[in-house]
């Protein structure tokens, strides 16, 4: 093959009469995607100084806080003058280890606490969620009438003052109150409801001649507790708190669940009472996986609030009768025995212990193909 100069040079030369159409394309592509990337820097910016007085507000009232609260548990700081003076004593995870691991009143308290609060949990939030399911059922029933009255009618409580309904549940369940008063026209003698600190499972075992705790249960121990303890149930006067809150918080929930029954196409329905479904089959097999997201996040939510209940039982209460809480154990160690050290290490485990339980519900609650 030979070499071929002419044709050599032809090239070059259409080459050189191409380049300046490609450099000019080329430079305007540049300048193309430079013009984008200064419209997107300037779309963060204006997005970025919207949302600032919100992280601005969270950083001030929120995140700093917790962050100092967080510090707070690793000191003996009693609340007199700031945490970070010199005489603030710092003592690293002993508050931690005063709450779970070194025996004493403080221990015990924590532990009685979290057994107390643990009943709570298990006993609201189930029966706050099928109250609360029930209630958006009926209201979502299409032949129902005055649907704007009982949707009101049930979510009032919701909107009720907490410590307004407190009061009125005293009054109820007080030794001379009406709760007393009708359990007596049948010959029970009256209950001492907030000051009863006898667990509901202790006091029907003690109907079946159980009065004692069986050796095993009484010679094992789960954090210096005895599993007889453990196993005692919530006490008279808890239950008397849980009353109350199942009935002031379904509401809130039944409207979360019924704005989810409302999405639930009526066709869906139809279709399933064609293939000869019956209504209850309809609520298992249709209904419910439908609104599994609105039931995930009532749970979510019960579960959250169930671990931070305070005000019912200051009102109602002030933890006699074994209604003592971590939330509420919390504000009594850092305001009345102004240890507010071992009050912010306290609220801290019990916010590890709203993480875990919030973790495992969402685990159990999540989608088939979140599995693959």
């Amino acid at each position: 093959m030979s070499f071929n100069a002419d044709a050599v040079e032809i090239g070059i030369a259409e080459a050189e009469r191409n380049r300046p159409e490609r450099s000019t394309g080329d430079a305007a592509e540049r300048e193309a995607k430079r013009s984008r990337r200064r419209k997107r820097r300037k779309e963060g910016l204006t997005g970025w100084l919207f949302v600032s007085p919100v992280l601005i507000l969270l950083s001030v009232f929120l995140i700093i806080p917790i962050l100092l609260a967080l510090y707070v548990s690793f000191t003996k700081w009693n609340g007199q003058g700031g945490p970070f003076g010199d005489k603030v004593e710092g003592v690293g995870l002993d508050n931690y280890k005063d709450l779970l691991v070194n025996e004493g009143l403080a221990r015990k308290n924590f532990v009685s606490s979290l057994r107390n609060n643990f009943y709570f949990v298990i006993v609201v939030v189930p029966l706050q969620t099928m109250l609360a399911l029930g209630l958006a059922l009926i209201l979502n029933q299409r032949k129902l009438k005055a649907k704007s009255f009982f949707r009101t009618g049930f979510y009032i409580p919701s909107l009720s003052s907490a410590i307004a309904i407190g009061l009125i549940f005293v009054f109820l369940f007080n030794n001379s109150g009406a709760v007393n008063t009708i359990i007596g026209w049948f010959g029970i003698d009256p209950v001492q409801w907030f000051n009863n600190d006898e667990g509901i499972a202790h006091s029907i075992a003690g109907v079946f001649g159980v009065d004692k705790a069986p050796g095993f249960l009484n010679d094992n121990e789960f954090l210096g507790m005895s599993l007889w303890n453990w196993l005692s149930g919530p006490s008279f006067s808890m239950m008397v708190i849980i009353i109350l809150v199942i009935w002031t918080t379904s509401g809130t929930f039944m409207l979360l669940l019924l704005a989810g029954l409302q999405t639930i196409p009526e066709s869906v329905n139809e279709a399933a009472a064609i293939d000869g479904a019956t209504r209850r089959q309809t609520l298992r097999y249709v209904t419910l996986p439908l609104l599994k997201k609105q039931i995930v996040l009532v749970v979510s939510l019960g579960l959250i609030g169930t671990w931070q209940v305070f005000d019912q039982i200051y009102v109602m209460s002030a933890g006699a009768g074994e209604t003592t809480t971590p939330a509420y154990l919390s504000y009594t160690t850092g305001f009345e025995e102004g240890k507010f050290g071992r009050a912010s290490a306290l609220a801290f485990i019990v916010f590890a212990i709203i993480l875990v339980f919030t973790a495992v519900q969402r685990y159990l609650g999540r989608e088939k193909r979140d599995l693959a």
